[in-house]
């Protein structure tokens, strides 16, 4: 025997099974934000450890040094050739940092970059 469904009892459980996937993406960002902002945490680690000396504190420069906070999105090919290899007065890290690091190093100078 075949049991035919009206609009109103399809419809009947699709307010639920929208709030279950409602909660379940917000709590994916949620995760996420928490991922990231972990990441940035020990990126600025990294970061106080290397490279504060020369780039400043809280990556402002006092203008001897490039200042970070201008790098953007499209320049993390050119910042990790500059961290790896070296650049001008800046010696090369490839032997020192890893790439979890650099990685880690470009999230802290992104979340505080002059254009996000």
């Amino acid at each position: 025997m075949k049991m035919e469904f009206g609009k109103t009892e399809m419809l009947q459980g699709a307010p639920a099974t929208l709030g279950a996937a409602i909660v379940a993406i917000l709590i994916s960002i949620q995760i996420a934000l928490a991922q990231d902002k972990a990441k940035i945490e020990q990126g600025e680690a990294v970061y106080n450890d290397y490279c504060f000396t020369c780039h400043g504190e809280k990556l402002v420069s006092s203008g001897q040094t490039f200042d970070l906070r201008r790098l953007m999105i499209e320049d993390r090919v050119r910042f990790e050739t500059s961290v790896r290899m070296g650049k001008n007065q800046m010696p090369p890290w490839k032997d020192v940092l890893t790439a979890e690091q650099i990685d880690l190093l470009w999230n802290f100078i992104r979340a505080n970059a002059f254009q996000k």
